[in-house]
């Protein structure tokens, strides 16, 4: 079977020349070169930190794992500078099927407005994406990217914490001010802190078989419930670029993992589907659903990201997004305390947003589980009940679960100011910024993303008009109107937005929405920008 992968060289480190008691002192240690550890030292060194990359690993390429990508991942990780790569090569869908065996039952639309920069969804297998991410953190001096250097200790100080790392070389130690553990579902350090999994391992089993073929499939996600190939069972399609179409297959609980991969017995099984042979495999895994979670994600100086942090099956995408969005919340809290900007109980925050975050990507992970593995002769019937009604009534559609897929979290949290006034349209504080397309003064079609990472990677003030508003030192502003140098020609910010003249929006520097305003005071911006910084 063939798959891509990267050699990396190890290298010996000035740091591990230093006797223990002096060791080496660095801001930030992130461990674990997944997407999500990437995506993070990515981030803190755009924002001008200093931070040490570790992984126990020399390779990247360990077969396609995660390969949908939504476009909040994608706009975040436009403004660190890779997003086009990625959508270059990945395949852009926005399009799902829903089959009841052979027939289909529905089909729904993902982004069916216009006005975005990025797609509803791209199917990219997870090596690209690392090695993509690890080629932009190579361009960046502040990074200091080790292999095969495995953390095997960990100590928390006062105001530090120090990691005893094992290396070809033999272990050395490094201290940080903080550490972020990005190290996977089999994290070591969550161990280390005495924190474990709280939740459910789902008894259902599948099978994942990346097989490479050329098809003539359109590009759109189709789930099968008691498909005609697999009978009783449910089965999954995505494609994903060269010609790779990833595969799910259910197996049931009592399958032998170690049979059901190989691939003699994998073989028969995706011709059923496919209705030919003439394929050749890619990756084969077997998997069951895990939907659990660490109780906190903040254990004092050592933070918690991605399936090191939690974990949910995989219908519905949410694994890797939920993972890069809790680098993205991190990452400019880190660097605001890090700078002296805010105090280190910000960090608490982090705790308090991406938890909750957590309890619904669970939540939704479960129930789509449910549903498509019931656990009992009830939901068994209640399922068949459902999907028979599908046919017909819509009511029946929207309670088809074959795993709803990920959406931007809504955080209510401290940092946002909420007011009281009623809005017609509009993202409330807690909800992120969306896209609209825009016209700079010279007619050059611009989108909104866009200029919010242009305004900087702190906090921005967007402006419906162009009437000028005192900012805090800090504020970037960003102003659309008739007057200004971004105008609304399509209608859709004041679509997106609300078309009250004068209101504005405070967005945080992870593009969520820390306030808004129906008539902004210099008084009202920056007490938003304090308590949003954690100073208030």
């Amino acid at each position: 079977m063939a798959q891509q992968a990267r050699q990396f060289s190890y290298r010996r480190h000035a740091d591990q020349a230093r006797a223990s008691q002096d060791a080496a002192h660095h801001p930030v240690v992130v461990v674990g070169a997944g997407p999500v550890g990437l995506s993070l030292v990515i981030d803190l060194a755009l924002r001008g930190q200093k931070v040490v990359l570790l992984d126990d690993a020399d390779r990247i390429g360990d077969g396609s794992r995660a390969i949908c990508f939504s476009k909040r991942s994608l706009e975040y990780w436009d403004r660190l500078g890779v997003a086009e790569r990625m959508t270059n090569k990945g395949v852009v869908w926005k399009v799902g099927k829903i089959f009841l065996g052979p027939e289909m039952l529905y089909q729904f639309d993902l982004q069916p407005e216009s006005g975005h920069k990025m797609p509803a969804f791209i199917n990219l297998q997870q090596y690209y994406a690392e090695a993509f991410l690890v080629d932009r953190a190579l361009t960046l001096p502040g990074i200091d990217l080790r292999w095969r250097n495995k953390v095997t200790g960990l100590v928390q100080g006062n105001d530090h914490v120090e990691l005893t790392i094992d290396t070809p070389d033999g272990p050395y130690k490094l201290r940080a001010s903080y550490v972020a553990a990005c190290d996977g579902a089999r994290s070591a350090l969550r161990g280390m802190v005495g924190a474990d999994f709280e939740g459910e391992v789902f008894e259902d089993q599948f099978l994942i078989a990346d097989v490479k073929m050329t098809a003539e499939f359109p590009t759109e996600r189709w789930f099968w419930f008691d498909p005609p190939f697999h009978s009783g069972q449910s089965a999954l399609l995505h494609r994903q670029p060269d010609d790779v179409w990833r595969i799910d297959l259910q197996l049931g609980p009592d399958a032998d993992p170690a049979e059901e991969r190989r691939p003699e017995r994998v073989r028969p099984r995706i011709a059923r589907m496919l209705g030919h042979d003439d394929f050749d495999f890619e990756w084969i895994s077997v998997y069951k659903f895990q939907c659990r979670r660490m109780r906190r994600f903040v254990h004092e100086r050592v933070i918690f990201a991605g399936d090191a942090a939690h974990q949910v099956s995989p219908f519905g995408a949410r694994g890797a997004n939920s993972g890069l969005e809790d680098a993205e919340n991190l990452a400019w809290k880190l660097a605001l305390i890090l700078r002296g900007e805010a105090p280190a109980s910000l960090l608490a925050s982090y705790d308090a947003e991406r938890g909750p975050a957590a309890d619904e990507n669970i939540r939704a992970s479960t129930h789509a589980t449910d549903f498509i593995a019931p656990h009992s002769k009830q939901e068994s019937r209640l399922r068949q009940a459902v999907l028979s009604l599908a046919k017909e009534a819509d009511f029946a559609k929207r309670m088809v679960n074959g795993g709803r897929l990920s959406v931007p979290s809504v955080y209510q949290t401290p940092l946002s100011t909420a007011d009281s006034d009623v809005w017609s349209s509009g993202p409330s504080p807690g909800a992120h910024m969306p896209d609209a397309s825009l016209v700079t003064d010279d007619g050059t079609l611009v989108f909104l993303s866009e200029c919010f990472a242009q305004a900087g990677r702190g906090f921005a003030l967007l402006h419906a008009d162009s009437a000028a508003i005192v900012v805090p030192d800090g504020v970037a502003r960003i102003s659309i109107g008739d007057d200004a140098q971004l105008r609304d020609e399509a209608g859709l910010f004041r679509a997106r937005y609300g078309d009250d003249a004068g209101a504005a929006y405070l967005l945080r520097p992870d593009g969520y929405v820390a306030a808004r305003f129906r008539h902004p005071t210099p008084e009202a911006v920056a007490a938003a920008h304090a308590r949003a910084s954690g100073r208030a």
